[in-house]
């Protein structure tokens, strides 16, 4: 048995939009299970996101630390954004977003992982990519606002963020997930043999 995830849609007998908001929407559908029976499911819909793991030189990732009020928290994080445009390359959405919050920019870029971050619930698919070859960015600074405003920023060894992932220190699912499997890849067939930072990607299909 081959052990890999596979496209599958059951019949939809009725769907509704109760809620839109600013970036996100929450949609119902009534679903035909497989004994015929009709359930209803409620989820979030998503435009997806993107990650990026930025490697510097000397084996430390870069960090930004950001208040999150759904939890409560300031999260240690990987640089990521929302896929604000639809058919957007998500490469080209990872690049703004390591420049905009961490005026960085990288001449080597990697798929690392792609991940749906609570399938149960809501449909956001995440592209994590590996960054290497970092710079400081050219000219001014992205002008920031909301929680960004009061970011901080770290450049940290994968080593102390596994032991930090796994002694339950740090949460964020593009961190964990990004240093895990940045991790098993060192470990495997390393870090070149990832796959291209244009690989396809079917959750969210782009344009070249």
């Amino acid at each position: 048995m081959t052990i890999k995830d596979t496209p599958e849609e059951w019949e939809i007998r009725a769907t509704e939009t109760p809620f839109v908001g600013n970036k996100t929407s929450v949609r119902t559908d009534d679903v035909v299970m497989p004994d015929g029976k009709v359930v209803r499911r409620d989820y979030q819909v998503h435009p997806g996101s993107v990650g990026v793991l930025a490697l510097d030189d000397e084996g430390r990732v870069l960090l930004i630390r950001q208040y999150r009020h759904p939890v409560r928290q300031k999260l240690w994080e990987i640089p990521a954004g929302l896929l604000d445009v639809p058919g957007e390359n998500p490469l080209h959405a990872a690049q703004r977003e390591l420049y905009e919050e961490a005026h960085v920019k990288a001449e080597d870029w990697r798929v690392l992982t792609d991940v749906y971050t609570t399938a149960g619930g809501c449909d956001e698919a995440v592209r994590i990519f590996l960054a290497r070859d970092l710079s400081e960015a050219e000219g001014e600074r992205f002008e920031v606002e909301h929680e960004e405003i009061d970011l901080e920023y770290a450049r940290v060894p994968v080593e102390e963020l596994v032991r930090g992932v796994l002694a339950g220190e740090l949460h964020n699912n593009c961190l964990v997930v990004g240093v895990l499997s940045l991790v098993a890849a060192q470990n495997g067939d390393g870090l070149d043999a990832l796959r291209p930072a244009d690989a396809p990607w079917p959750a969210r299909p782009f344009e070249s």
